[in-house]
């Protein structure tokens, strides 16, 4: 199984109104992710929500994902990845970790999994031209890791630094794998050319 964590618990402070409800060709952007996530081949989404989490649930919860609430999401991203991580089963294949403000198409999403399923390490990370990506794709072993992740100790970086011996990385020919939406500036030059979004 392919599981997707994805962190949509910010206070979305730059944007000035929440990240997750931002429309996105005509839907909210956590549900655009979600769908991405699950065509691509995830068989289990975990959504992480937190700031206005009651303003965004009626969104996710009929797309069949699994909603976790993360009562401590201003301590900081790592308390969402270990919230999320936490209602994986141990069993699954690769684990894939987004940010709803990091929207990536299916069809680059699906170039990650068929990387990480030929992997012989533990890390898969998309780069386009030189420079890191997301989604990161976290071996199911690694699993664990990820549930005692904290801030203070760099989060989920600190699991990429304790395993980078066993990264791999998959040239994507696409900038998608490198765009974040932190400010309204972003959002707009990001919505400039919608045929990118597709999947």
């Amino acid at each position: 199984m392919i599981a997707a964590l994805l962190l949509a618990a910010g206070e979305s402070t730059r944007m000035g109104s929440p990240k997750p409800l931002l429309d996105w060709g005509g839907e909210p952007l956590v549900s655009y992710q979600v769908h991405q996530l699950q065509r691509s081949g995830c068989g289990l989404v975990v959504v992480v929500l937190g700031s206005r989490a009651g303003r965004v649930l009626p969104f996710v919860e009929a797309l069949g994902v699994e909603v976790v609430l993360n009562p401590d999401y201003a301590q900081g991203r790592a308390s969402s990845v270990r919230v999320g991580a936490a209602v994986i089963p141990p069993t699954p294949e690769w684990v894939l970790v987004l940010g709803v403000d990091q929207p990536r198409p299916a069809r680059v999403i699906r170039k990650v999994i068929a990387a990480a399923r030929t992997s012989t390490g533990s890390i898969v990370m998309p780069v386009y031209r030189g420079r890191f990506g997301h989604p990161t794709a976290f071996s199911g072993r690694l699993l664990s890791q990820m549930c005692a992740v904290e801030d203070a100790t760099l989060g989920l970086r600190a699991v990429v630094r304790r395993n980078e011996k066993q990264m791999e990385f998959v040239e994507i020919d696409d900038p998608v794998v490198r765009t974040d939406l932190n400010t309204p500036e972003d959002y707009r030059r990001a919505r400039v050319d919608r045929k990118r979004w597709r999947s």
